[in-house]
């Protein structure tokens, strides 16, 4: 039976700041795990005034403080910022904190510039080959393999899952050759979607982690109790692309009505293309679309997201996806 995740962008609103975001997820978190959602993943990303999860492991430590039961992780952690070492100490520690509840998922972009890199002192000049090799470093370290020469304290032994994240091709063929499970980031790149899970499928090898293939897909949701709603509740996030997309990224914005018919026919192409992994509108609409798009990729788990607003209208939109899903896996069974 499919699973149901949330993605948590641990958006900073307009007017306030990251000590307001950071109680949002908190309880956002708590929310997710009453309803019955399997985990909740936050990701990094740096020099974003509108995003408060630039550093993931405090905020995890964070959320995990907030539940009890749901899973929490990355996803993902952009691994070319850091030493396999730092992050096998991190996500022990969290492990130690949360046993059994932790996942690390690992992206192989920055998720930022080339200031940024410089700043957080990495060197990206590894090739192309980095990024494997930083991986398998990691698992390693979680191993407590000798032959490292150190042993990540916290770190080894620990039983924390790792996931390789992407939008590309590379990520699905780098999944399949580790047999790792694969995240795919359709809810902002869908364009590469099904070749990738196809090539994930046809060429993964079992590990100790993983038997058979897994797949998650990132679909986004803005939900509410009738359509006119919803598709207000979504113009905060296609402002945020918008902004992103023209060089001007900021804070959360409020909702504007109108405001995908009052822009031109580039930037409406533009969110049509990116938010294409999506769905706007009443439980039985968002019912309706998962359907499709499961039928479509036969995921084994959908991680839903939604930049929204109005925090109350963020979790009542998270609440209505999963009365949506609940119906469609009544369904299933029937």
């Amino acid at each position: 039976m499919t699973r149901y995740s949330l993605l948590d962008l641990v958006p900073v609103r307009e007017g306030e700041n990251a000590a307001n975001a950071l109680a949002n997820a908190a309880d956002l978190a708590a929310h997710a795990e009453a309803l019955g959602y399997h985990r909740l993943w936050v990701a990094e990303h740096h020099g974003m005034a509108g995003i408060a999860s630039a550093a993931t492991s405090v905020v995890l430590a964070h959320i995990g403080q907030a539940t009890s039961t749901i899973r929490i992780g990355a996803g993902g952690i952009m691994l070319p910022n850091h030493a396999p070492l730092l992050i096998a100490e991190q996500f022990g520690t969290l492990d130690a904190l949360f046993p059994g509840r932790v996942d690390l998922g690992l992206g192989r972009a920055p998720g930022s510039d080339q200031r940024v890199a410089q700043a957080i002192r990495r060197n990206l000049s590894g090739g192309p080959d980095q990024f494997p090799r930083d991986v398998m470093e990691l698992q390693a370290f979680f191993a407590g393999d000798d032959r490292m020469g150190i042993q990540a304290t916290p770190g080894a032994g620990a039983q924390v899952p790792l996931w390789i994240l992407g939008s590309s091709l590379y990520g699905a063929q780098l999944a399949a050759m580790l047999g790792l499970p694969y995240a795919f980031a359709s809810h902002f790149a869908p364009a590469a979607l099904d070749e990738a899970i196809a090539i994930y499928r046809r060429d993964f090898r079992p590990s100790a982690q993983l038997k058979y293939p897994y797949v998650m897909a990132g679909y986004n949701v803005f939900a509410a109790d009738d359509a006119e709603e919803a598709h207000l509740i979504a113009t905060s996030m296609q402002q945020a692309f918008v902004r992103l997309r023209t060089g001007n990224p900021g804070k959360l914005q409020p909702p504007v009505a109108g405001y995908l018919d009052s822009l031109p026919m580039q930037a409406r192409a533009m969110l049509a293309d990116v938010l294409s992994v999506s769905s706007i509108g009443t439980q039985a609409d968002v019912e309706r679309d998962l359907a499709a798009f499961l039928r479509r990729t036969q995921a084994d788990e959908l991680i839903l997201t939604g930049q929204i607003f109005d925090p109350a209208a963020r979790k009542r939109s998270f609440a209505i996806a999963m009365a949506a899903a609940q119906a469609i896996a009544t369904r299933e069974l029937a």
